[in-house]
């Protein structure tokens, strides 16, 4: 198996999830049940990000994400991102979530043009996504990797010192040096 600090840390996982997915869907129950566990921190990561707010809720969204990609595994195209298709199923339970919440909120106001708004954040996010992973990109692997895990896809310093293998004082030194780099190459820059 390749080693999880490889040049794109992002494109492993997409490779991983792939691989377990489409061996679920010929059958493999354990590999769909490797794939719905290591799916599960991915989304509840997407969603706290979304949910500040709402922190109860972040867990019965990641349940009802979860079971919406159970009940759709048979549309997937297989040529397409398979964690593109998953955040997708689960942008779509939190705006069903928003319309129930802004129902039930009598102070709230309806959002106009809800749809252009996340579309229009959708777009965004891609160009945020590719500037930031540029950005990373000029760290040691090291750092670059644990921010990734930890700030990004919301593991914690545990998750990620076994995913990387060290230990959890090496991934918060990775993880400060990294951002304190960061921060001073955007200082650089602005």
């Amino acid at each position: 198996m390749e080693r999880i600090t490889e040049q794109n840390p992002l494109r492993h996982t997409e490779l991983r999830l792939h691989a377990l997915f489409l061996q679920g869907l010929d059958g493999d129950a354990q590999a769909y049940r490797r794939f719905l566990q290591a799916t599960t921190p991915y989304l509840r990561a997407f969603l706290r990000r979304r949910l500040s707010g709402w922190p109860d809720q972040v867990e019965d969204l990641v349940q009802e994400s979860l079971l919406a990609i159970h009940n759709q595994r048979l549309t997937y195209d297989s040529g397409l991102p398979l964690t593109a298709w998953i955040y997708a199923i689960a942008r779509y339970k939190l705006i069903d979530w928003l319309r129930r919440h802004a129902r039930q909120d009598s102070m709230l106001q309806p959002l106009d043009g809800e749809e252009a708004l996340f579309s229009s954040a959708d777009h965004e996010a891609g160009d945020v996504q590719r500037d930031v992973m540029k950005l990373l990109s000029t760290l040691p692997d090291k750092q670059r990797d644990a921010i990734i895990y930890t700030k990004l896809d919301g593991l914690s310093v545990r998750e990620a010192a076994e995913r990387l293998d060290m230990s959890e004082a090496a991934v918060k030194v990775s993880v400060h040096r990294g951002l304190k780099t960061l921060a001073s190459t955007l200082r650089e820059t602005i």
